[in-house]
């Protein structure tokens, strides 16, 4: 039963993970049963568990499809952007009000603090978020955009930090001016540039 008739075992999986990042943003985490997961999704509790080991393993897959859609968004309005500008176009994202899925990290991380099922496969999911962002850092200094004595783990933690928590402030406890934000984020990210090329901005200032 690892599948619906007629439907391939990556649509059902699909199915899955939409179902459960729908049921887990309403429900939260310690709300949402396997059963009210299946029934979402139209299917029965062994189809979900032929593709999912448990409801924490569910959870933090679904934390990691939705964060794929986002960054797919982002590439694909404008594949050439160079990295500082990446970093800046998901740096204005952060502040803003979220769709209901975009709460999924906060559900994951409190998660994670008391439930092993939840807490090892979100080990591998920011493991894997800091690998990505790293890689990207290197990227950067390798064109010359980014200072190469700068950590790109160091950096990958700092970028982490900055998005998760800002799925922990959202913008109705707390809004900041768009403006405002956008302007300190440049300033950030040119920081962050060689320091010869940094000196020439302050030059021309």
């Amino acid at each position: 039963m690892g599948r619906i008739a007629g439907v391939t075992a990556a649509e059902t999986r699909d199915r899955l993970l939409s179902a459960a990042a729908d049921v887990f943003a309403q429900r939260g985490y310690d709300g949402t049963r396997v059963a009210d997961i299946a029934a979402a999704a139209g299917v029965s509790n062994g189809a979900l568990y032929a593709h999912f080991g448990s409801k924490g393993e569910l959870l933090v897959a679904a934390l990691r499809a939705h964060g794929r859609r986002m960054l797919a968004t982002v590439f694909a309005a404008d594949p050439d952007r160079s990295i500082t500008e990446f970093l800046l176009v998901i740096g204005r994202w952060l502040p803003r009000r979220r769709d209901a899925r975009g709460y999924l990290i906060v559900e994951a991380l409190v998660a994670s603090r008391r439930d092993e099922d939840v807490a090892g496969p979100m080990r591998d999911y920011v493991g894997e978020r800091a690998d990505w962002v790293a890689d990207l850092v290197r990227t950067g200094q390798a064109g010359g955009e980014l200072d190469s004595a700068l950590s790109p783990n160091a950096l990958a933690h700092f970028c982490l930090l900055l998005s998760m928590g800002s799925a922990l402030i959202p913008p109705d406890l707390h809004a900041v001016d768009d403006e405002e934000w956008t302007a300190l984020l440049t300033r950030v990210v040119a920081a962050l540039a060689p320091t010869d090329i940094t000196a020439q901005r302050r030059a021309t200032q």
